[in-house]
């Protein structure tokens, strides 16, 4: 029987990105549906379900994606409350690539450093792929640092973290002032930088000069990077006595772990592809 994903992307056009690593990932039929929101749908969901017996469910999943993850998360929860009983289809959610992205970043650093008590520093922390490396790091047992130019967005998108991961060590930080910015740099083991494209968060001199710093990653590939003088293509490259790694070093694995998560959806038919799980499921690639 074949193997058929359903990709939900919430842009009015699927995200080709997506496409093809579907059908590199050995999807037989991708059906892509664009402007997919959590009001329209139920009707997609039902096909998934209704069309194909319990015991080959496992053979048809739904891949939630697009540029707006706010919006990817609410179709995911959408999809999953539609499902009831044993009558439903295995789904991931990736939207903008934000769980790919930030298990391989956390997975990269992993091999450099034990983060379980490290003081780890998540810039643009805010954003889908900081958000999420932050909560799998506080899931890790590290000391997080989640930073923002506005301290409310940071403190939002810390008790959002603390909510999913109980006991978190989770502590939000503004770092629109230098002030700000070295205060939260001080102590730091690891440094994720995962800012909006031209956001330049250190530069190479204030990078250098953090004495505690291990590894440091940025995922920015579009100049400048959020942290000056690590090149996108950095892959354990060591400057200064610190692991780089850059957009293009961690994307290597984060699409590995893309690859292997979709083909994951089609093991069962209850498989649920959240952050955590796409998280388990890069690490047992290492």
């Amino acid at each position: 029987m074949k193997r058929i994903l359903i990709q939900l992307d919430t842009d009015d056009l699927p995200s080709s990105f997506d496409r093809v690593v579907a059908v590199d990932s050995g999807v037989d039929e991708l059906f892509s549906y664009g402007g997919v929101t959590a009001d329209n749908v139920e009707s997609l969901v039902h096909g998934a379900m209704f069309t194909r017996g319990p015991q080959d469910l496992k053979h048809t999943a739904i891949f939630v994606g697009g540029s707006d993850v706010t919006a990817g998360e609410a179709l995911f929860e959408k999809v999953q409350q539609t499902f009831f009983g044993p009558v439903r289809v295995s789904v991931m959610m990736d939207s903008n690539g934000s769980n790919t992205t930030a298990a391989a970043a956390v997975l990269c650093a992993q091999q450099h450093l034990d983060v379980t008590g490290a003081v780890c520093l998540v810039l643009g922390g805010t954003g889908p792929v900081g958000l999420r490396a932050a909560q799998i790091l506080a899931d890790l047992g590290a000391e997080v640092r989640l930073a923002s130019r506005l301290l409310p967005r940071a403190e939002q998108a810390c008790a959002s973290i603390s909510e999913q991961v109980p006991g978190a060590k989770i502590t939000p930080v503004a770092t629109s002032e230098t002030a700000e910015l070295q205060s939260a740099c001080a102590g730091a083991q690891l440094i994720i930088a995962a800012g909006a494209a031209g956001v330049q968060f250190l530069s190479a001199e204030e990078r250098e000069a953090l004495e505690t710093l291990k590894v440091a990653i940025d995922l920015n590939a579009v100049p400048p990077v959020g942290l000056e003088g690590i090149d996108m293509m950095d892959k354990a490259t060591e400057k200064a006595g610190v692991v780089c790694y850059g957009a293009i070093g961690v994307g290597g694995l984060k699409m590995k772990i893309h690859k292997s998560a979709v083909a994951r959806l089609f093991e069962s038919n209850d498989q649920v592809l959240d952050t955590a799980a796409i998280y388990q499921i890069g690490k047992a690639l290492q």
